[in-house]
C-alpha cells in the first residue's frame, strides 16, 4: 500500500506537471479568422500533387465556400513532399494588408518588417531574428486527391 508521503510527493509532482504546461500554450499574433478551403488535386492542381517546394496562393475566395484566413492562406508542399498551409499576415506587423511574399527557394519574407520565414520543413520558422513566432499555420489533410485546409 502506498504511504501517505509517497502519495503527497505523487499528487504534488503531478500538479506541478500539469501547471507548468500552460505556458506552453502558443497564442499567434495573427487573430484566428475562418479558414476552408478544399483542392481537388488531380482536376485543379495537377501539378501540385507530388511536389517539392511548390506553393498556391490564396489571397480571395475562389468559391463561395472558401475561406482564406486572415491575411490569405500559402498552401506549401515540403522538401519532405508533405502540405503545410500558413496564413499570409506576418506575425510581426499582424495587419490583414502586411503579408509574406514567397520567392520560389522555400522562404517567404515580409517587405515591411524584413523578416523571412521557413516554409521548407512545413514550420514557417523566422530565420533573422525578428519575429519571436512563425507564420500562423492551419491543418492541412489529404482526403483521397483533395487536399482540406482548415483552422482546426
Amino acid at each position: 500500500m502506498m504511504s501517505r508521503a509517497l502519495r503527497f510527493f505523487l499528487l504534488t509532482t503531478l500538479a506541478l506537471v500539469l501547471s507548468s504546461c500552460e505556458g506552453d500554450i502558443y497564442r499567434s499574433s495573427i487573430p484566428d479568422a475562418p479558414v476552408h478551403l478544399e483542392l481537388n488535386l488531380v482536376s485543379q492542381y495537377p501539378n501540385f500533387a507530388n511536389s517539392v517546394n511548390q506553393y498556391i496562393l490564396f489571397t480571395k475566395p475562389r468559391y463561395a465556400t472558401d475561406r482564406i484566413g486572415y491575411g490569405g492562406v500559402i498552401v506549401y508542399s515540403t522538401y519532405e513532399g508533405k502540405y503545410s498551409a500558413f496564413d499570409l499576415a506576418c506575425p510581426v506587423e499582424a495587419k490583414r494588408d502586411v503579408i509574406v511574399s514567397p520567392d520560389g527557394t522555400g522562404l517567404a519574407k515580409c517587405e515591411t518588417c524584413g523578416e523571412v520565414y521557413d516554409m521548407m520543413y512545413g514550420f514557417g520558422n523566422p530565420t533573422k531574428g525578428i519575429s519571436k513566432e512563425p507564420l500562423k499555420m492551419y491543418k492541412t489533410f489529404l482526403h483521397g486527391n483533395t487536399l482540406l485546409i482548415s483552422l482546426k
